[in-house]
């Protein structure tokens, strides 16, 4: 009887798909209502990532860029869901989640400083409601649903939205995050973004669950798991839930299916360790901007000199940003202390003293 019921609610998780590899409709009846511009921004975001994901590697391997995640290859989930979101929710990234947030409203020099670590990259502009990247694997999911609360008490039109990946499933943060938010009936979106491997750990390793999506069903809430190449099923998908939850009816955990082309980050990593040739040319024919590029010449909607024009301006955008980071004063002992308290207490007034007086010379 167990078992028959572990595989009854197993296949409930059928992956939810819009356009198929070849950039073809396969569920008319899912397709959301988008403009053909909003259809072409949503491709120029994706090739502008792209873009900026090849120049980033190469800057760090510069040793012009401090910490970098890859994220070729996750663009589709990345940025379909952050495009169904309004401008006054609020995004929880983890760090490779920068592109989300840089669409949201951050600037782009602010990205590149907290990869270097300067406190420049946490000075959040005001009314720009996202977190500062998350390090911390999972712990994003609890304030997600602290944040999520807080929006429903004050009784805000809004959500809380997050992201980590498989491995991030496998925290203890991810169980009670979801269970308070389910609890309290709070307006929060979860999304995993399953590419496979927790830096090298297999996802088949991590849990004996089928899906991570049905893993919602514990904690009470709607659990969906979707194409995560396939731009337009992220965007639906993610739009739903938002709705969901400004309707009162609870969170949603989506699990999108992806792949990052390269490694987990730019320090040490090398994935042709855990990953086979094989399994990287299966996902590549799947790439995001290949499918959704098929689906929008099609429509008669993108032509090779509109993406020429995006790559030339996303080039001259990280140009600028770069510079404009480089300008930025370089931060100090001082610079770090002054900002842990409106008034510092006596050991940090002697830390202060001591630090002022070495920079000074």
């Amino acid at each position: 009887m167990s078992t028959k019921t572990l595989e009854q609610v197993e296949n409930q998780f059928e992956t939810f798909q819009i356009l198929n590899e070849e950039g073809e409709i396969v569920n008319e009846a899912a397709m959301p209502e988008l403009s053909d511009e909003e259809l072409q921004e949503i491709m120029k975001r994706m090739v502008y990532t792209r873009i900026w994901d090849q120049r980033a590697i190469s800057l760090n391997r510069q040793g012009r860029l401090g910490f970098y995640a890859p994220v070729a290859g996750q663009e589709a989930s990345m940025l379909g869901s952050q495009f169904a979101l309004d401008k006054e929710d609020w995004i929880l990234p983890g760090y490779r989640d920068i592109p989300q947030i840089v669409f949201h409203g951050l600037p782009l020099h602010q990205a590149f400083l907290w990869s270097r670590g300067h406190y420049g990259g946490g000075e959040i502009p005001d009314g720009l409601n996202i977190m500062v990247p998350q390090i911390i694997i999972g712990a994003q999911i609890i304030q997600t649903a602290g944040v999520a609360l807080g929006l429903k008490r004050k009784k805000k039109n809004n959500i809380a939205i997050t992201y980590t990946g498989d491995g991030g499933a496998s925290q203890g943060d991810f169980y009670e995050g979801m269970n308070f938010a389910g609890a309290y009936n709070a307006p929060a979106v979860f999304i995993v973004q399953n590419n496979r491997f927790a830096i090298s750990v297999p996802v088949e390793k991590q849990s004996a669950a089928k899906t991570i999506a049905q893993k919602a069903v514990a904690a009470g809430i709607e659990g969906i798991q979707v194409d995560g190449m396939d731009v337009l099923a992220v965007y639906a998908a993610t739009k739903q839930a938002r709705e969901r939850a400004l309707a009162g009816d609870g969170p949603t955990l989506i699990e999108t299916m992806t792949y990052r082309y390269g490694p987990h980050t730019m320090a040490g990593d090398d994935p042709t360790r855990y990953r086979s040739s094989d399994l990287d040319d299966e996902w590549t024919k799947k790439d995001p901007l290949v499918r959704f590029r098929k689906f929008l010449e099609g429509k008669g909607l993108w032509t090779e000199e509109q993406e020429n024009e995006v790559v030339d301006k996303a080039k001259e955008d990280i140009k600028d940003a770069m510079k404009k980071a480089d300008s930025t004063p370089k931060q100090k002992v001082t610079d770090l202390i002054g900002f842990m308290f409106e008034e510092l207490p006596a050991n940090l007034r002697e830390q202060m003293e001591e630090y002022t007086a070495k920079e000074s010379k």
